[in-house]
């Protein structure tokens, strides 16, 4: 099925999957989970209540219970799956993908993500080659509340922002649900309707179109900030007071300022292998040690977890918390944020120039090259590379990450689309540009 991908099932809907396999997937999941019941949360999408029927049929049918907590933000399904002691959950949810598309994403004990390695494979080969029989017994269907228990944890977390300007976009998605329960009616919000078809613009954060609105929001009301919200809340990307967007793993760098200065808390601090190198250069400068891994909550959330990391992020917008069952959250990354801004407002600081003193470098941000070759290409960039100057550091997994004393590169293959991703990151501008149309050279080949 074209639907089963390396950290979710996702793909557009009655094309990729359809309600069938839905069923399918209720029905194996309690096998696969070894449990008797499932949690259950969902977005507002408009395939969405069809997919929610046939799951929950197939759950039942299998003999499991269904616990249903309706419209839901991905966190919040993290929240109540790790809070409530489930051993399997599932949010229907597409997340940042357009409205013709759907999905699920699994997770187990502990919110624990549930990815082609750790489970979805094994969960189509049941699709595929075990007969449904439905269990003596019936399962049942069962309304459970989560709601109010999550926004008591977010609003622990609050202080005062009464000072703080800030202009926020919900996309139309699930953070819609929750947001002004959070921040109340003060900020400036745009798009902050629940709308599955996502009337305005995609619930994509990362691509600069769909955020313009904020940008323009924030300069027009001189705010002090500016949020972007994915569809599914499990992402939250910002721009500055100038409405300049700000790279998401920057953003690790600035989380560290409140868990060192307000929590008193240092130790291990998660990223992708897409990170900039400033990331870790700052927070080393305020106790904490990096760790670098592969792209997804499917690696990521356990990899925080093994480290017992104190936190964590990804270049795509996801923020993890140890204090979040080692999962993430775009509202708590949100309030968390908020918090360190205002202290820097306090002080006079604005926005704009602490993301500046982490930024040390420059980059040329992911590049996407549609490619067959892959890993024929990828081979070709490394071996030229290593035979004209020996790399000072070599990660060789989500494909290579080679670093050289004034610059470093990733090329990775997308584990979804014929896309070859390409970041380069150099200590000036000539040198990146040098770099990137080398490396651009190489690709060409295999087109």
């Amino acid at each position: 099925m074209k639907a089963f991908h390396a950290y979710d099932i996702r793909g557009i809907y009655n094309q990729d999957f359809n309600k069938d396999d839905a069923y399918k997937i209720g029905f194996f999941l309690p096998k696969l989970l070894n449990t008797n019941k499932i949690l259950v949360g969902r977005d507002v999408r408009e395939s969405t209540p069809e997919i929610f029927e046939f799951l929950s049929n197939g759950i039942t049918d299998a003999g499991a219970d269904v616990y249903d907590i309706g419209l839901a933000t991905t966190p919040m399904v993290y929240f109540a799956t790790a809070k409530l002691g489930f051993d399997a959950s599932v949010q229907i949810t597409a997340s940042h993908n357009p409205k013709q598309y759907n999905g699920m994403k699994i997770s187990r004990t502990n919110a624990l993500p549930v990815g082609y390695d750790s489970g979805l494979a094994d969960l189509e080969k049941m699709m595929n080659n075990e007969k449904i029989v439905p269990a003596d017994k019936k399962g049942s269907k069962i309304k459970q509340s989560i709601k109010d228990e999550y926004l008591t944890f977010l609003n622990s977390h609050l202080v005062d922002f009464s000072k703080l300007k800030v202009g926020i976009d919900c996309s139309n998605g699930m953070a819609a649900l929750l947001i002004k329960e959070i921040l109340g009616d003060a900020p400036k919000y745009i798009y902050d309707e629940l709308d599955g078809t996502f009337p305005n613009h995609e619930a994509n954060p990362l691509i600069p179109d769909n955020y313009a609105d904020l940008q323009k929001l924030v300069r027009e009301n001189n705010l002090d900030i500016g949020m972007i919200f994915d569809g599914d809340a499990d992402r939250v990307m910002f721009v500055d007071e100038k409405g300049d967007f700000i790279p998401p793993d920057l953003i690790i760098a600035f989380l560290g300022h409140y868990f060192a200065e307000e929590k008193k808390e240092t130790g291990k601090v998660l990223q992708d292998i897409r990170t900039s190198k400033a990331v870790g250069e700052y927070l080393s400068q305020l106790g904490f040690d990096m760790e670098i891994w592969r792209v997804g909550r499917a690696f990521a959330a356990k990899k925080l977890r093994d480290i017992n990391g104190v936190f964590g992020g990804e270049l795509a917008g996801h923020y993890y918390f140890r204090d979040f069952y080692f999962s993430d959250s775009g509202l708590l990354a949100a309030i968390l944020v908020l918090r360190t801004v205002a202290k820097f407002k306090d002080k006079g600081v604005k926005l704009s120039e602490v993301i500046e003193k982490i930024r040390g470098y420059e980059n040329s941000g992911e590049i996407n090259f549609k490619i067959e070759q892959k890993q024929e290409a990828i081979n070709q960039i490394v071996k030229h590379f290593k035979s004209i100057e020996e790399p000072q550091k070599i990660l060789d997994f989500d494909g290579y990450r080679i670093e050289y004393e004034k610059w470093w590169f990733n090329v990775r293959p997308s584990n979804t689309e014929p896309y070859l991703r390409l970041i380069v990151e150099a200590q000036n501008n000539e040198l990146l540009n040098e770099k990137v149309d080398e490396i651009k050279s190489i690709i060409a080949q295999f087109n």
